[in-house]
């Protein structure tokens, strides 16, 4: 498989006198087509990983390449459209713009990388589908449920066809209906699409439709699990039982 990612060396820190380690020589690596996850306590430093690879937070030290190119070496103007072409983003906050219907939302993103004219409905329309939108395209975000909002976000996040979709607790504002839906149509991206989404998430059920789990401690990388073979409802338990143990000593997870 291809590699997407690769984070060498990570470093994150905050202050001069007494310096907090945000992130702690973190090394991973995301394979395309990979769905991840990462996972946390509040504090272990999981969003501003994200941040950083998001290119929105400058490391303090180390490595991030994607598809091959040194991120971390960029100046502001390529880094900017680096961000532009090849990242899609999803967070809590779906950010999307109020005067705009879902359907300009979503086709944004091409008209800022100068789709041709004719290109731009198919490929909404198209990608509205396979997140399920169709009969929200015509709606300001006023008039749609957090659910779709969030699923236009998602929308305008992969239709560009970015090499990496990074996603911040896409869920964190669902109610449980809604965002059982966002991540079957994240599934759905995944299989369909062959998208490459690193997702943080604190909830475990969120995190059960990924593929391989990661979880940090103290800015720094502890644990991993991998899904394999296992049912969605066994990878969950595992899920649990490795944030069960985030309350006491953990050194049986390292």
């Amino acid at each position: 498989m291809d590699q997407i990612l690769k984070v060498e060396g990570l470093c994150r820190t905050y202050g001069r006198g007494s310096v907090i380690h945000a992130v702690d020589h973190v090394d991973l690596a995301v394979e395309k087509g990979e769905f991840v996850g990462i996972m946390g306590p509040s504090g272990s430093g999981k969003t501003t990983l994200l941040n950083c690879i998001a290119t929105i937070d400058q490391p303090t030290g180390g490595h991030i390449w994607v598809e091959g190119r040194d991120i971390t070496t960029l100046k502001p103007k390529a880094l900017a459209q680096f961000r532009r072409e090849r990242l899609g983003f999803v967070f809590q906050d779906c950010n999307l713009l109020d005067t705009l219907t879902a359907f300009e939302n979503i086709a944004l993103a091409l008209t800022i990388r100068k789709t041709q004219t004719e290109q731009v409905e198919p490929l909404v329309k198209e990608t509205a589908q396979l997140l399920e939108i169709t009969d929200c395209l015509n709606k300001y975000p006023y008039q749609m449920s957090g659910g779709q909002q969030q699923r236009t976000a998602a929308a305008r996040a992969i239709i560009t066809q970015p090499a990496l979709v990074l996603a911040d607790e896409p869920t964190g504002a669902l109610d449980s209906k809604a965002a059982r839906l966002l991540l079957d149509r994240f599934e759905a991206m995944n299989q369909q699409r062959q998208a490459t989404i690193l997702m943080v998430t604190h909830d475990a059920f969120t995190a059960s439709y990924c593929h391989r789990i990661l979880f940090l401690r103290d800015g720094a990388l502890f644990a991993q699990l991998e899904r394999g073979s296992l049912s969605r409802r066994d990878f969950f338990r595992q899920i649990m039982e490795v944030v069960g143990r985030l309350g006491g000593d953990q050194s049986d997870v390292l």
